[in-house]
């Protein structure tokens, strides 16, 4: 016989996504909130997107070239990614100097520095955003307002900038009567480039999990668990906690949530250990948003959590194939 048929073990796999094709995916499941953040912010949406992408492949690039003495792999779409989700963490007129900056932290510190995809512990666009925010507090906390010209836009605060305030002078009731949880639905309102249209997030979300980039567990522990924990406090005391949809549709949560929380590197391995991931994300965004002194939890409590990791890997590991689960 001329033909050899080579037999092996099960499982056999029918397709073999490659990080390419998953950093890809991603990408894909981010245009629906890409499309609405261009609607409301116009041209500066796409040259925040693009200078951040820019830099975050270029400094990839060098420093793996010249500092690591490695073949560059940019084109696997992960610092592409990195660049798109730093990005979204950004006003959409900020300056290219400080987008710059953040690049260099994210790519350089949050994932180089460890040696690269599959080695960083932490998110590599959350490290950026956390150093910007640290570094440039006012850059990174006044927003455009939405629909304005580029270049003599307007600037104000976040919803959940604003809602400490006015607590503070009008009370919870006053703030209670000018939400319009449809505007935040559909993200008419100022923000970041990812904070500002729930809906699309969602439908990026779903792609994702329909196509099995990632799995339901951990943004459902997390928007479950901050839903749960706020919804608590507000029927406890809703003259002094918010309405629990209020922390759902507002800041970066769903973009926490569905994007950078489920990160394949610096998030666990088992189900179980997703959803005890998931519910520390929730429980801390919620405490630093309403006790702490800043407005937005999220990225700090994604970071916290990637730390928690291996701890939770060591507590809920993956049954290995063809084993059974022990008690």
């Amino acid at each position: 016989m001329s033909n050899i048929l080579t037999i092996s073990p099960s499982p056999h796999f029918k397709d073999k996504p490659t990080v390419k094709s998953l950093m890809f995916g991603v990408l894909t499941a981010l245009i629906p909130a890409f499309c609405v953040s261009l609607y409301v912010f116009g041209i500066g949406t796409l040259l925040t997107t693009v200078f951040s992408v820019v830099f975050c492949v270029a400094f990839e690039w060098l420093i793996t070239k010249y500092m690591l003495n490695r073949q560059p792999t940019i084109t696997d779409g992960s610092a592409i990614l990195t660049g798109v989700l730093l990005a979204f963490n950004l006003p959409s007129d900020i300056n290219p100097g400080i987008i710059l900056v953040g690049a260099l932290v994210a790519i350089g510190i949050g994932k180089m520095t460890f040696g690269g995809l599959g080695n960083n512990l932490f998110n590599p666009a959350l490290v950026g955003r956390v150093f910007l925010l640290i570094s440039f507090p006012k850059q990174m906390t006044t927003w455009p307002i939405p629909q304005q010209p580029y270049f003599d836009a307007m600037t104000g605060a976040t919803p959940l900038v604003l809602i400490k305030d006015e607590y503070r002078n009008a009370g919870v009731q006053a703030v209670d009567d000018k939400m319009n949880f449809m505007d935040m639905f559909l993200g008419i309102e100022g923000g970041s480039l990812g904070e500002i249209a729930a809906i699309a997030l969602i439908i990026g979300g779903a792609y994702m999990i329909w196509k099995k980039i990632i799995t339901w567990h951990i943004p459902t522990a997390i928007i479950a668990t901050v839903l749960i924990f706020s919804g608590l406090l507000w029927l406890i005391d809703s003259s002094t906690f918010v309405n629990p949809l209020f922390h759902i549709l507002n800041g970066g949560l769903l973009l926490g949530a569905i994007f950078m929380a489920t990160d394949y590197v610096t998030s666990p391995m088992s189900n179980p250990g997703k959803i005890v991931y998931g519910v520390g994300i929730g429980l801390l965004t919620v405490i630093i948003r309403i006790w702490g002194s800043y407005p937005e939890g999220m990225s700090f409590a994604i970071l916290i959590m990637n730390a928690v990791v291996p701890l939770i890997n060591r507590g809920f590991k993956p049954v290995r194939f063809g084993a059974t689960q022990t008690k």
